[in-house]
C-alpha cells in the first residue's frame, strides 16, 4: 500500500528547527523532597470539580472521579495499609486494568511511603508466582480480573499478608480477602503524606529478561520529573486549557503509567481510563465521545485504525492535537495517514522502563522525520557508543545509551535505582557513567537516531516487550520438550510474532495437535501476547562451543525468511 498523498495544491510548510536552542537551554530542577502522590492528586484536590478520570468498561457504565474523591478514598486506603502493618518502603502489589482503583491504590502506597508495584492482569499464574515472591510484596489490590491467576498461586507467596479485592462477588467461599467496599469506606478521610525524598524507591516494575528471570527495575520519585521534558514535548507541549489524556497503554506498564496516566496527573489533567479489549472502533468511540485531545498509541493500533476507519473526519469530530508512538516504528505508510486522515503529525518517541522518555520527536519544535527514533529530548545526554563506551562516528550502528549527567554536568533524574535484589545486574548495565539501552542506532547528520534492533534477543510484539527467557522456561517444563529457543518473527501487522523452536523429547512426535498444546500451556501460564503464535520443530538447536543457545542464528533464518517472501 502506497502512504496517503493530500489533496491540498499547496506546498506544505517545514516546521521551524528551535531544538539546539530547546535542547542548550534547558536545566532540571529537582527539590530535595519530592512525592509523585502529593504532585499528581493532593495539589488538585482542592478543586470540587476538577476531573481526574473518566472511565467506563466494555458494557458502557460510565463515570468519573474527581482530584478530590481520589485524594480521599487514597487517604481512606493508605489509612487501611497502615493499619494492617504497611510500612515505609514495604511493596504493595496491584492487579487491575484501567479502573478509578487502579490509581487510587498508587497514590495511597506512595503518599504512605510505601512501594508501588503495578502488575497486569493479563499475567498468568507463573509470571505472577515469581513477582510476588521474589518482590516480597506484604499486600496485594486486585479486581475479578487477576483474582483466578491469584487464587492459584496464593499458598506460594508467604510474604503477603494483606489482599484487597474489588468487585469480586463471585469469590470462592472458603476465600476471606478484605472487600474494598467494606473496609475501606470506613477509613478515615484524613492522612499525612510522609515526607520522602526526591531519590527514594516509588515504583517497582518487572521487565522481561532475556536471561535468567525477569528484573524488577526501582523506580524513583524523581523519575516523574526526568519523564516530563519528553512527555511535554512529544504531546505537543502538553498541557493546554482543555486537554483530555487517552492511551490504550496498560497502566501496569511504564508505557500506560509514566507516558500516560501520572504525567497527565501530574499536570492536572483528566484521563480517560477504558476496562474492555482494544478495537479500532473503541478507539475512535473514545476519542470522540470524551472529546480527547493527546493520546499515546502503538503503532500496531494506528494500523488497525487505519484500515478499519480510513478516513475517520468523515465519521467523528475529533479533538486531536496530539500523538506519540514508541514500541516500534510507526512507517511511512501510517505516519502519512496520520497527517493526513487523523491531521496529526504523530511523534515517535524511545525510552525503557529504566530510563524513559529520553528519546523523540516534537513537530512543532523540530521537524519530524518518519521512522527515525528522534533527537535526544532536552535533560538527556544520549550518545551512540561501542562496546568500550566510546562514542562511534555519525551514520555507524553502535548501542544507544544515556549518561548519569546532563550536558551541563548535572545529574539526570530519569534513572532507576538499580534492579531489585540484583546488583550484578545492575552493574551490568552502565559502562562508566553511560546506562546502556540494549538498542542498536545509527546517529545521522542532524542528530537523529534510527533504530537497527537489538543488541540483546529482547523484542517487541505488538508493542510489547518480550523477553524469551520467561516463555523458553515455561516451554521446557512440558514433558515433550527437551529444548527451546525463542525468537521474533517478522511481521508486517505487529512489527514481530514470537516464534519458538522446540526440539522434543525422545519418542515424541511432532503433529498439529502437540504445537496447539505447547500454545495452550504457555497462554495458561503467562500473558497471552506471549504464547507462540508459531512453533517450529527442529532436531538440534545452534549452539555455542559453551553450550549458549544462538538465538542470533535463528534470528536471521527468520529475517532472511521474510525478505524472501516478501514479508
Amino acid at each position: 500500500m502506497k502512504p496517503l498523498k493530500t489533496t491540498s495544491t499547496k506546498k506544505k510548510s517545514t516546521p521551524a528547527d528551535h531544538y539546539p536552542q530547546l535542547y542548550q537551554d534547558f536545566r532540571w530542577n529537582v527539590p530535595e523532597h519530592f512525592n509523585i502522590a502529593e504532585v499528581c492528586c493532593h495539589r488538585w484536590a482542592d478543586d470540587p470539580k476538577r476531573v481526574a478520570i473518566f472511565h467506563e468498561n466494555s458494557e458502557g457504565i460510565s463515570g468519573r472521579l474527581t482530584y478530590a474523591e481520589l485524594q480521599k478514598q487514597a487517604n481512606q486506603l493508605a489509612n487501611l495499609l497502615r493499619l494492617q502493618g504497611v510500612d515505609r518502603g514495604d511493596v504493595v502489589a496491584s492487579i487491575m486494568p484501567q479502573r478509578p482503583e487502579t490509581a487510587v491504590t498508587l497514590m495511597a502506597c506512595l503518599q504512605l511511603g510505601a512501594i508501588a508495584m503495578p502488575l497486569s492482569f493479563l499475567f498468568g499464574p507463573e509470571a505472577l508466582e515469581y513477582r510476588l515472591q521474589h518482590s516480597e510484596a506484604v499486600a496485594l489490590v486486585l479486581d475479578a480480573s487477576g483474582l483466578d491467576a491469584y487464587l492459584s498461586i496464593a499458598n506460594q507467596c508467604p510474604h503477603l499478608k494483606t489482599v484487597i479485592t474489588v468487585d469480586c462477588p463471585n469469590a470462592p467461599a472458603d476465600f476471606h480477602p478484605m472487600e474494598w467496599e467494606a473496609y475501606v469506606a470506613n477509613m478515615p478521610a484524613e492522612f499525612t503524606c510522609e515526607k520522602t525524598r526526591a531519590t527514594d524507591p516509588a515504583i517497582l516494575i518487572y521487565t522481561s529478561g532475556t536471561t535468567g528471570a525477569p528484573k524488577g527495575a526501582l523506580i524513583p520519585h524523581s523519575a516523574m520529573i526526568g519523564n516530563l521534558s519528553g512527555f511535554v514535548a512529544s504531546q505537543n507541549w502538553f498541557p493546554k486549557k482543555h486537554d483530555v489524556f487517552w492511551s490504550p497503554a496498560d497502566w501496569a506498564w511504564t508505557g500506560g503509567l509514566m507516558d500516560a496516566l501520572l504525567p497527565a496527573l501530574y499536570f492536572g489533567k483528566p484521563i480517560v481510563g477504558y476496562r474492555g479489549r482494544f478495537t479500532a472502533e473503541t478507539a475512535f468511540y473514545l476519542l470522540n465521545k470524551y472529546k480527547v485531545t493527546n493520546t499515546f498509541l502503538f503503532p500496531t493500533a494506528l494500523k488497525m485504525m487505519m484500515k478499519a476507519v480510513p478516513a475517520p473526519h468523515d465519521k467523528y469530530r475529533l479533538k486531536l492535537r496530539a500523538i506519540m508512538s514508541a514500541g516500534e516504528a510507526v512507517g511511512d505508510t501510517v505516519f502519512h495517514w496520520c497527517e493526513t486522515a487523523l491531521k496529526v503529525t504523530p511523534n515517535e518517541m524511545f525510552g525503557q522502563t529504566e530510563m524513559n522518555y529520553i528519546v523523540g520527536n516534537s513537530h512543532q519544535q523540530w521537524p519530524a522525520k518518519p521512522g527515525s527514533m528522534g533527537r535526544p529530548y532536552p535533560g538527556h545526554q544520549v550518545a551512540v557508543i561501542d562496546d568500550d563506551g566510546k562514542e562511534v562516528s555519525t551514520g555507524e550502528t553502535g548501542e544507544v545509551a544515556v549518561n548519569r549527567y546532563d550536558i551541563h554536568g548535572h545529574p539526570d533524574p530519569v534513572f532507576f535505582l538499580g534492579y531489585w535484589k540484583n546488583d550484578e545486574a545492575t552493574r551490568n548495565k552502565f559502562t562508566g557513567d553511560w546506562c546502556r539501552t540494549g538498542d542498536l542506532a545509527l546517529r545521522d547528520e542532524d542528530g537523529y537516531l534510527w533504530y537497527q534492533g537489538r543488541a540483546d534477543d529482547m523484542f517487541k510484539a505488538a508493542g510489547y516487550r518480550i523477553g524469551p527467557s520467561e516463555i523458553e522456561n515455561c516451554l521446557i517444563k512440558h514433558p515433550a520438550v527437551a529444548n527451546v529457543a525463542v525468537v521474533p518473527k517478522p511481521d508486517k501487522e505487529r512489527g514481530n510474532l514470537v516464534k519458538a523452536y522446540v526440539v522434543l523429547s525422545p519418542g515424541i512426535k511432532a503433529n498439529d495437535k502437540l504445537t496447539k498444546e505447547l500454545q495452550a500451556h504457555v497462554r495458561g501460564k503467562l500473558a497471552p501476547y506471549e504464547y507462540p503464535k508459531e512453533i517450529e520443530f527442529i532436531a538440534a538447536l545452534p549452539m555455542t562451543t559453551t553450550g549458549k543457545v544462538q538465538r542470533r542464528v535463528l534470528r536471521l533464518q527468520e529475517l532472511e525468511r521474510a525478505n524472501k517472501n516478501g514479508d
